[in-house]
């Protein structure tokens, strides 16, 4: 078989680092594999070869049929002259696919390119068939609608797999309308406030802290604000560092977005550092915030989880801080979901929890991006910590245009099963726990809060009272024990 497109300008340009999501080939037979990676390997018959050995006529190729990354396309651009572009460009300039590379050429950081082009025909960048496109910039130079994603500094590609159009086709406001319909205002109320609780204590456990009773308390309080300021002031340096200083420890609050490099690593056992990841160089950082920034723009139709993938992951990437970045992360996917109206104000879906019970999907999710990044960084390190990075130009695409498509499949899959599941887990229980109430109260007319611990002994022992608990309730008989015992037994279920 013959390489073709992408596959092959990889090969013929030594473009290294990149695993390409789509590879093509020329044979004999037309057929569509999965490899062992999960890479979509297809093989077209021959009426489909490229026959000019010409990176330009290969990325063409490679924009009608393999999955567009605008990363690797950059690190094409740069791989080859400016005059061989011109020579592809130049002679047809009114055909699509020369308006569309000439586009990406300059989008990506190329030089300005003089062209006339005389068609009225304007061409989508994207195809909306296969990718989630944004709203259109038409572009008179070039002829093109630019329907990306972003803007230059931040522009992430989301593919239309069948996963992904399955999840974003299930509708959250309706599931979050039976969930009302289907339990009363004050069960909800009493469940959102446990859930704001859940949200603060899963996401400090994703960090693998244990902040004191008032930083969560804080974080708490942070939540139930989201969504109430403007994107633009929301995702600003001053608000974000304003969060970020709430959260964290007060000896290692910010007063700006870094200035240094940073990355995420682990000491191991001989005291050398293991790199997770290295994060963007601090001359990046605030370009890269403006542009997501920007993504409100581009996206005022956008579906709301994937505005909220493309912020959130947008952000925990360039971790513009030295502590807080994971927090604020997910602090971002509830500001997004209130902000559009999908998650009513003073409700809150524990989206940490579902990612605290799914931590190996989520980090093989955030490595899409930092393994990509560790097989081309270059770095030194000293014995202080302090890290340099040796190659910077040659890394800075893969942080501005990153393929989100897995990391929107994860967060759609994270809120779907805090709807299906730990809400109405919650609600349930609320629901029974009235329930065993009264009719422990109807046993024995006891005050609330002897009612309440009760049943809280009940549920730390699967529905019997503990024998070092039973002196708390000496004014009651054996048989009003059983009696409560068995109340808690019917309401829960336990058979």
């Amino acid at each position: 078989m013959k390489k073709v497109g992408f596959t092959w300008l990889k090969e013929k340009l030594n473009i290294q680092g990149f695993r390409l999501t789509h590879e093509s080939y020329i044979g004999t037979t037309d057929k569509t594999e999965l490899s062992s990676t999960n890479t979509v390997v297809r093989t077209f018959k021959s009426k489909y070869n490229v026959s000019i050995d010409n990176p330009m006529s290969h990325l063409e190729f490679a924009l009608k049929y393999d999955d567009l990354n605008l990363a690797f396309v950059r690190e094409v651009f740069t791989s080859v002259d400016h005059q061989t572009i011109l020579d592809y460009i130049i002679p047809n300039p009114n055909r699509k696919y020369p308006r569309i590379i000439g586009y990406l050429y300059e989008f990506t950081g190329g030089k300005s390119i003089k062209v006339n082009i005389t068609t009225t025909k304007y061409e989508d960048i994207l195809d909306q068939s296969r990718y989630i496109t944004g709203n259109v910039t038409k572009i008179s130079k070039w002829k093109v609608n630019d329907n990306l994603l972003g803007k230059e500094k931040f522009c992430p590609i989301i593919r239309k797999t069948t996963e992904l159009c399955e999840l974003l086709d299930w509708n959250i406001e309706k599931a979050i309308e039976n969930l009302k319909n289907e339990f009363s205002a004050e069960i909800f109320k009493r469940a959102s406030h446990y859930l704001y609780k859940k949200e603060s204590k899963s996401s400090s456990e994703i960090e693998k802290e244990e902040p004191s009773q008032d930083r969560m308390e804080k974080f708490i309080v942070l939540l139930e604000e989201a969504g109430q300021k403007t994107f633009e002031v929301a995702l600003s340096e001053n608000e974000l560092v304003r969060l970020q200083n709430i959260i964290v420890d007060s000896r290692y609050a910010d007063d700006s977005f870094r200035n240094f490099q940073n990355y995420v690593g682990q000491t191991m056992r001989d005291y050398t550092q293991k790199i997770h990841y290295v994060c963007p160089p601090p001359q990046y950082v605030k370009s890269l915030m403006q542009g997501i920034v920007e993504l409100n723009e581009k996206n005022t139709k956008t579906e709301t989880i994937v505005k909220a993938t493309m912020v959130s992951f947008g952000y925990v990437y360039i971790h513009p801080f030295e502590d807080g970045n994971g927090r604020i992360h997910r602090y971002l996917i509830h500001d997004i979901l209130v902000r559009d109206g999908i998650v009513p104000n003073s409700t809150i879906l524990p989206v940490s929890a579902q990612i605290l019970a799914n931590m190996d999907e989520y980090d093989t999710t955030l490595e899409l991006l930092s393994k990509q990044i560790e097989r081309k960084v270059k770095y030194n390190i000293k014995d202080s910590g302090e890290m340099t990075v040796n190659n910077s130009s040659e890394i800075e695409a893969l942080y501005r245009f990153p393929d989100l498509t897995s990391h929107t499949v994860f967060l759609a899959r994270a809120i779907q099963s805090t709807l299906n599941e730990d809400i109405p887990e919650e609600l349930i229980f609320l629901q029974r726990y009235d329930e065993l109430k009264r009719d422990i109260q109807d046993i024995v007319d006891m005050p609330d809060n002897k009612v309440d611990r009760m049943i809280l002994f009940l549920h730390q022992n699967t529905g019997k009272l503990a024998s070092r608990k039973r002196k708390l309730y000496k004014e009651l008989s054996d048989i009003e024990i059983e009696q409560m015992e068995q109340a808690y037994d019917n309401v829960f279920n336990l058979k």
